[in-house]
């Protein structure tokens, strides 16, 4: 037999948000939450300054004064891992809001407008595609130089492309629906339709994409940073760790493994987040 609940415990449910029903939405937020917290509040989390060195506690273990160990240079770990934080969120969040937004107006603009405009900006989006993204990274700041500004440039020259096709494909399907037709009837600018009527409405699918393309830029960017591209030393960056610490793996892996961790664990929060918020749309959208 099935327990009776009662009206108020049903009440009760029927209360609860219906994101919370998504368990991956749940767990990749609350991840997302420590991840931002932590990049917010360095100061207040990291106990040591994460560029003092100390020759007398070179590649020292973890112990209850350096939870993480410390590296070659007797800096403290876990302090340079909590402020590597702030860096690889910038990495990631920076690197997707600006793609985003160019690469939702040319999405936006070819799928309105079509015709040659549409040709010529998906061409060149196809060409670029047509190359894996972290060599076109690697090419871009090859060409560029080294430096925190000039991966920021290349990340931004080369995430535009997959928004722009997603806008693209929502704009194409929608541009011939009845309120749009509506709107062109009532005599709406083309900006006011695209900007008050279309974009609200293919723009979720875009919104879900750059949950999960923060991972990408966050590893891309720790992918130039252990290559000696990205951010340089003494600058704690989670890439960065991995890179000066690789020669003392074999006896020191602490000085590697926390920070590899903390890039994989904010790798999945994030893609758990993208995951849920895929699954809630698609919910709520029925």
């Amino acid at each position: 037999m099935k327990r009776y609940r009662g009206p108020e415990t049903l009440e009760k449910r029927r209360r609860l948000p219906a994101w919370m029903a998504k368990p991956s939405l749940v767990v990749g937020t609350l991840i997302v939450a420590v991840v931002v917290i932590m990049a917010l509040f360095p100061q207040f989390i990291a106990p040591y300054d994460p560029v003092e060195t100390n020759t007398l506690i070179q590649n020292a273990p973890p112990s209850a004064e350096h939870w993480f160990g410390t590296d070659f240079y007797g800096r403290d770990v876990f302090s340079r891992v909590v402020w590597g934080t702030r860096i690889d969120l910038l990495i990631g969040v920076t690197g997707t809001l600006v793609p985003f937004f160019i690469g939702g107006l040319i999405g936006l603009l070819a799928g309105y407008y079509g015709g040659a405009l549409d040709s010529i900006l998906m061409r060149i989006t196809d060409v670029m595609m047509a190359f894996p993204f972290t060599i076109l990274v690697i090419t871009i700041m090859a060409i560029l130089g080294k430096g925190t500004l000039n991966l920021f440039v290349a990340l931004w020259l080369v995430g535009w492309m997959s928004y722009a096709r997603l806008v693209r494909s929502e704009v194409l399907i929608l541009k011939e629906s009845e309120f749009v037709q509506a709107a062109r009837v009532a005599g709406f600018t083309d900006m006011r339709i695209l900007f008050r009527h279309l974009l609200p409405n293919v723009i979720s699918s875009a919104v879900v994409f750059a949950a999960s393309d923060v991972v990408m830029c966050m590893l891309t960017g720790a992918s130039m940073s252990f290559l000696g591209l990205g951010i340089q030393p003494p600058t704690p960056e989670w890439g960065s760790i991995l890179n000066e610490g690789r020669n003392f793996i074999s006896f020191a892996w602490w000085t590697t493994f926390f920070s590899g961790l903390s890039l994989a664990i904010s790798g999945v929060g994030f893609s758990l987040l993208g995951d849920g918020l895929t699954d809630f749309l698609r919910t709520k959208g029925r």
